[in-house]
């Protein structure tokens, strides 16, 4: 389960409950790179969690980073941006 939580404008607090366990993390997320994503239809906190069902169909909750800029994801994973912006 994922589970997204604004903390303010650009800050959001995600928990990843899986296996038993759970893992927290801050991500960061500016309004232009929002728009380039998803076009500005939608909320950032359903990106942010589309974003880690990306991450989690890869690699484990644990492998995650525990802060990060959303941006950070298509240094790690090149097809990101791609995929993630056919499904906002």
């Amino acid at each position: 389960m994922i589970d997204v939580r604004k903390e303010n404008q650009n800050t959001f607090i995600v928990s990843v409950t899986k296996g038993g366990s759970v893992t927290k993390h801050t991500v960061r997320l500016d309004d232009s790179y929002f728009q380039k994503l998803t076009g500005g239809t939608g909320d950032k906190e359903r990106l942010i969690k589309e974003s880690f069902q990306f991450l989690l169909e890869r690699e484990p909750k644990e492998s995650i980073l525990r802060s990060f800029d959303l941006q950070v994801i298509g240094r790690y994973f090149p097809e990101y941006e791609n995929t993630i912006s056919g499904k906002s």
